[in-house]
């Protein structure tokens, strides 16, 4: 899976208004770390397509975004979750790992669907 490329014009539109939780990989061409990431964050992309977003954030080119969360160490690997910063993750890490922060963000979506079928039963 292709993985879209974010702008510091169409960042806070994507990411801050979206709906459901967002992985953002900031990453720049240079980087062998960040070159190792892109098809961990290709395949997270894959498995979670529906229930999270993904996007790429090239530090050299969206500098304004980059600085604006400061990002000073590639790749980092951001999850927002209601347009908050929920966690981040620098450096090169494991799918599995990952994958274990992405499920933490994700689990509350899940129980709030329960809690709300629960509370039409009990009513």
């Amino acid at each position: 899976m292709n993985v879209p490329e974010l702008t510091d014009g169409d960042f806070h539109q994507e990411v801050v208004k979206s709906k459901l939780p967002y992985l953002v990989d900031f990453w720049a061409v240079w980087c062998g770390p960040c070159r190792m990431m892109t098809p961990v964050v290709e395949e997270v992309a894959r498995l979670y397509d529906g229930k999270l977003k993904v996007g790429k954030l090239n530090v050299d080119h969206e500098i304004k975004t980059a600085s604006e969360f400061g990002v000073s160490s590639i790749p980092t690997l951001v999850i927002f979750v209601d347009g908050k910063e929920s966690e981040r993750i620098v450096g090169a890490v494991p799918k599995d790992f990952l994958v274990e922060k992405i499920e933490k963000h994700l689990r509350p979506l899940k129980a709030d669907k329960g809690n709300k079928s629960a509370g039409k039963e009990k009513k």
